[in-house]
């Protein structure tokens, strides 16, 4: 187990200049002007902010109403005799929740319960985990293929569920075998 632990820190450690310095590498082989493509990608993506700012706003004040209205801790409690089964505490089923639905959310979430159990603690651990694998579905879907147009979905939506249920069931195993 210590030789496993050792090798995911390493790696955690390691992953992120590795992955920039291949991009670099491999543009370089390429012959791609590097700093040039970068800058025009950024001129893009600031188009793209200009233009999901309706939905980004629709979809914050919609997930406010969410929290606000209790309904989350109403889905919690109906689900968490479920979640219990799977080694997930009660109290990391929020984030479980909204973790698929918007970011800023999901980092409230996760603030208030490592205020709450330490960020040490199993609960405190297994919701930062959560934090990190998983994704927004449900606000990648409203505002980015909102913001360009995209009705139809098509597998998106059960290929982004998955992979959030996945992320969810990872990070409770992973976070009960190293630290439970």
């Amino acid at each position: 187990m210590e030789t496993f632990i050792n090798i995911i820190q390493t790696l955690s450690v390691v992953a992120i200049p590795a992955i920039i310095l291949f991009i670099v590498t491999y543009g370089a082989i390429k012959k791609v002007k590097i700093y040039e493509t970068f800058v025009e990608g950024a001129k893009e993506g600031f188009n793209v902010g200009v233009r999901i700012i309706p939905y980004l706003v629709a979809m914050l004040v919609a997930i406010g109403i969410f929290r606000a209205s209790g309904a989350m801790n109403i889905l919690a409690w109906l689900v968490s005799p479920i979640t219990l089964l799977i080694g997930m505490p009660a109290e990391a089923l929020p984030m479980a929740i909204m973790r698929p639905l918007s970011g800023s959310g999901a980092l409230g979430v996760m603030s208030e319960i490592i205020k709450t159990h330490g960020a040490d603690s199993l609960i405190g651990r297994m919701v930062s985990v959560m934090m990190g694998s998983g994704e927004t579905t449900f606000y990648v879907l409203a505002v980015y293929f909102g913001s360009v147009g995209i009705s139809e979905t098509r597998h998106a939506v059960p290929a982004g569920i998955i992979a959030d249920i996945v992320g969810i069931l990872m990070s409770v195993w992973l976070v009960n075998l190293i630290f439970g």
